[in-house]
């Protein structure tokens, strides 16, 4: 089973495989067996994925492309559309920045994950960069699904103590005199980077913009770069 896949089935892998609690003087003397899920999350998931494989439940190829499509299709598209348009319209990036939340609602993209939103701003002097140390928050209607990486607890808690190293691990480099700021997704804000544009866009349309716009930029492990001379975005 694939690893996106799996953390897409985690969490209810995860509430599937929970006994059911009784009060204590419930006897468990019903005549028959109860079934005992695997004890690790992964087993867990791979069992309930199976089984309602086996039920025709889900196709799992179908599966597959729908954790794909929202994992790097769909949500970090909706994303590079909100950093394209503040790219250029200064009104919107201000009201982005006063009031992100509303400000993306304006394009149509609200939901669970994303009630409460804040928009960091990376400039020449200052790159954000977001995590979630606890679990794995993250703004589900601009990104999609969170990268297996994002949930990792390497990453989680080496963002916080190293984030130059974990930058530069991502193949970012950034310069000595700017600040890196790490910020803590929880439950109940989430951030997006809005990473600075890059130089000889200035005749770039929105469309093509957002084009340029990766996920991992909006995380803030990655810049987003211009196009290849002579090429289109």
């Amino acid at each position: 089973m694939s690893s996106t896949r799996r953390g897409f089935l985690a969490a209810a892998g995860a509430a599937a495989a929970q006994p059911t609690v009784h009060g204590d003087d419930h006897k468990h003397d019903h005549g028959h067996d109860h079934q005992v899920m695997p004890s690790d999350p992964t087993l867990r998931v791979e069992a309930l994925e199976s089984l309602l494989v086996e039920k025709g439940v889900v196709d799992r190829a179908a599966l597959d492309a729908l954790v794909d499509t929202y994992e790097h299709k769909i949500g970090p598209r909706n994303g590079a559309r909100v950093v394209a348009r503040a790219w250029t319209d200064p009104a919107y990036k201000q009201r982005l920045l006063t009031d992100a939340t509303s400000a993306i609602a304006e394009l149509g993209y609200v939901g669970s994950q994303g009630e409460n939103m804040v928009v960091l701003e990376n400039t020449a002097k200052v790159h954000n960069l977001v995590v979630c140390t606890l679990c794995s928050c993250y703004p589900w209607p601009v990104l999609g699904l969170p990268p297996v990486w994002y949930k990792s607890a390497p990453y989680r808690s080496r963002s916080v103590i190293d984030p130059r190293g974990v930058l530069r691990e991502f193949g970012t480099s950034v310069a000595e005199d700017v600040e890196v700021r790490v910020w803590d997704s929880t439950a109940d804000v989430r951030y997006l980077v809005l990473p600075e544009r890059p130089a000889g866009t200035e005749n770039l349309s929105e469309v093509e913009l957002a084009a340029l716009v990766t996920r991992d930029a909006m995380i803030g492990v990655a810049k987003v770069v211009p196009p290849k001379q002579g090429g289109h975005a």
